[in-house]
């Protein structure tokens, strides 16, 4: 093929990643770049948008170095970027106008407590399927247009742009010809209607955001513009198509083949979140959002999820903060050091608990320590606080009538064996992991090979392979018992407040 390969750019929470992917849908050569967030103040959580596009560029430019690509032999780039993060910039200029409000900042409560007394919770959970909290793009949009200067003026005026990261990437991919985003992305914002797929005027003006911020919202699978080398410096002289955009988790879940409803993943990151396809139909279940999975030409897929802030993070605390993990400690054959937790639990609330409790005032606690309690012990329940979280948002979908009789698991941490069979043994299901971990790549990848004809939605599928299969291996009792621990140490955190 003349040109072969499809190139993902796959913006986390820490790294800018690109990836190459050939005509079989297997990665060929991927390179990161760090992120790194500043903290200004207490709670607050920041990017900078320049330093963020210099990563992913940079990843780009090794990524095709690897294997001596150059622009001229990418056929299409896909984009997925963590979510809810977003930024302001100037249209004639690119300049952003403040750093980007990272997702897991707090600096909005005060917005979020406001439009609580207002009475607009039920406005936006019943159109847009999520909460009005600090975890989603709203808040962080006000807090811009109220607190930096001049904004809400040239905003109302057309000279600025606003968007999520996915938004800003293509923005500098394009030369600034395309602002835009897709239904995925858009859905995490709450502002976003579910029914109509379009940005809900009455929610905007009553957050105080012009609606003349906000980039146009496509299909996940649209033609979003081309990349061009000579602009963006990327090696090569050919433009290329830039076919797909979509939140990364939702990028997961395609990545994953959950293309039935009822089909779930889990994916342990820096956060963890299990997302379900809920079919054509938004389904706003209890403690859970619902936003868009992706829409391809006029079928839109929905998604029910649950989010927890700090899944594989709370390892990297245990590690940077704790200093109970040495630098590239074996993190499972420290666990495997003692037969169970002793009794230990950790409640990693660490910017309060999200879904299924939404508690965001509760502070993480480790509860049962006792004389013999060793690091072993602690570790342990490190890697089990991920999968209890887990297993509260199944909890939370088998509440709201949507079973779940297996679950797929991507992400980094699934590399752990404990972690897997753990999961199985709380949730009494089988979890699948599949061949290849990185699912959220592979995602958008394919769905921006399928904008240029490269491959079709069931060829994912055929080419999703099982490594292992962890089946359930204690008993319904014993499995009562140790979850009746971890939510007695849910309790003990949220009961303070």
């Amino acid at each position: 093929m003349s040109r072969p390969y499809v190139m993902a750019l796959d913006e986390g929470s820490t790294s800018a990643r690109a990836v190459l992917v050939d005509p079989e849908g297997r990665i060929v050569s991927e390179a990161r770049n760090s992120v790194v967030p500043n903290f200004p103040r207490t709670g607050w959580v920041e990017l900078d948008p320049v330093a963020l596009w210099q990563a992913q560029r940079a990843s780009m430019e090794a990524a095709m170095a690897k294997v001596g690509a150059s622009s001229d032999d990418i056929a299409a780039i896909g984009v997925t970027t963590h979510r809810e993060t977003c930024m302001i910039w100037d249209r004639a200029t690119g300049e952003p106008v403040y750093p980007a409000i990272m997702w897991m900042s707090k600096q909005t409560d005060a917005i979020v407590a406001r439009w609580r007394a207002q009475g607009l919770d039920a406005l936006v959970r019943e159109r847009t399927g999520l909460f009005n909290d600090s975890f989603f793009s709203a808040a962080k949009l006000a807090w811009l247009v109220e607190n930096v200067p001049g904004v809400r003026a040239r905003a109302e005026k057309g000279e600025l742009a606003a968007g999520t990261v996915d938004s800003w990437l293509v923005w500098k991919l394009t030369g600034g010809r395309t602002h835009a985003t897709d239904h995925s992305e858009a859905s995490r914002t709450a502002l976003f209607a579910l029914d109509s797929l379009d940005w809900d005027e009455e929610i905007c003006e009553a957050c105080g955001i012009p609606v003349a911020l906000l980039p146009p919202a496509r299909p996940s699978s649209y033609d979003f513009g081309e990349m061009v080398p000579r602009e963006t410096g990327v090696p090569g002289r050919a433009a290329v198509p830039i076919t797909a955009i979509m939140a990364d988790q939702q990028a997961g879940m395609f990545g994953q083949a959950c293309f039935e409803p009822g089909s779930v993943k889990n994916t342990y990151g820096t956060a963890g979140v299990l997302t379900a396809n809920t079919g054509a139909k938004p389904s706003v279940l209890k403690g859970l959002t619902a936003s868009v999975g992706w829409t391809v030409g006029s079928r839109t897929d929905f998604e029910a999820e649950g989010v927890v802030f700090h899944s594989g993070q709370t390892m990297q605390w245990l590690r940077d903060r704790l200093g109970v993990l040495g630098d590239g400690e074996d993190i499972e054959a420290v666990a495997r050091q003692v037969p169970d937790n002793g009794g230990v639990y950790i409640v990693p609330a660490f910017a309060g608990i999200c879904a299924p409790h939404w508690v965001r005032e509760a502070k993480a606690g480790i509860v049962g320590l006792t004389l013999e309690t060793g690091r072993a012990h602690v570790v342990r329940a490190g890697i089990e606080a991920m999968a209890y979280q887990t297993r509260d948002n199944v909890e939370a979908l088998k509440a709201g009538g949507l079973p779940v009789p297996e679950l797929k698991v991507d992400g980094g941490a699934t590399r752990n064996n404990l972690l897997c069979q753990f999961q199985a043994d709380i949730l009494g299901i089988p979890v699948r992991r599949p061949v290849e971990l990185e699912r959220t790549a592979l995602g958008v990848a394919h769905m921006a090979g399928m904008g240029v004809g490269r491959w079709q939605q069931h060829d994912l599928s055929d080419r999703w392979q099982v490594d292992r299969v962890f089946e359930p291996e204690i008993s319904a009792d014993q499995r009562e018992a140790v979850c009746a621990g971890w939510d007695a140490a849910v309790r003990s955190v949220t009961a303070r407040q």
